[in-house]
């Protein structure tokens, strides 16, 4: 770790950081020295680790709703007083092929996956300072086609092009936007694949192996620093070479 991957006197927003890719990275951002503010509409673990308790706080958030999005924002500013890093984490993957998708997946995806980056953007922007970072995670599905995952896929290239003019927009601000493609990572999420299908995508991976969800956390930490200063509307795929 170099002296600029530090996050001392930072606050950060992470959505999705129940489980997962969310929970890593705000296990490594409260250990870098952040003030985080962990959010998921699932229940957190009643009883943390001691890894976990460097957690600052744990909010209950429906990402998809303006009102849950403006408590969290008072929140944050109420006990920590700024906002410095936005990750907008949370998502969900419910595969479908175009043919199959209906309403009801197309819409879970869009609000999840997709608005609820919007409405984070839009709420916590005003409240960022010059050299604040907001991470958008998206997918390597929004690097190409992705058969048999139509709302999925098409949710994550959404977020990758408001990254980009979110980018373009708040630069004079001061303020850095970014977007993280994972590929496979081996979390609770995946498993709706099945093993069979994750085994032969576990095959194709250059490096040969499933990504892990600190992996990911350490790309956002970078993105999050100050050693990533002069980073804004990149596309940073973690995939294993994928």
């Amino acid at each position: 770790m170099t002296d600029l991957e530090t996050l001392e006197g930072k606050v950060a927003i992470i959505t999705g950081a129940a489980s997962g890719m969310g929970a890593a990275k705000a296990k490594l951002f409260a250990a870098r020295g952040a003030q985080v503010v962990a959010t998921d509409i699932a229940a957190f673990a009643s009883e943390p680790s001691d890894s976990e308790a460097l957690v600052v706080e744990t909010l209950h958030h429906d990402v998809g709703d303006e009102a849950s999005w403006d408590s969290v924002v008072r929140y944050a500013l109420d006990h920590f007083g700024r906002i410095d890093v936005l990750v907008n984490n949370a998502g969900i993957y419910k595969p479908l092929s175009l043919v199959d998708t209906d309403l009801a997946n197309w819409d879970a995806h869009y609000r999840v996956n997709q608005l609820s980056v919007f409405l984070g953007m839009r709420a916590c922007m005003a409240h960022m300072p010059s050299g604040s970072s907001i991470i958008n995670v998206s997918s390597v599905a929004a690097m190409g086609g992705s058969p048999g995952s139509f709302a999925y896929g098409s949710s994550k290239w959404a977020v990758r092009g408001m990254t980009k003019l979110a980018a373009s927009e708040l630069a004079p601000r001061g303020i850095r936007v970014n977007s993280v493609h994972p590929g496979l990572i081996d979390t609770p999420m995946i498993a709706v694949n099945g093993e069979e299908i994750n085994r032969m995508v576990s095959a194709q991976i250059p490096l040969g192996r499933l990504g892990s969800p600190v992996d990911v956390a350490r790309l956002a930490l970078f993105l999050a620093s100050d050693a990533s200063s002069y980073i804004t509307g990149a596309e940073v795929v973690i995939g294993g070479g994928i």
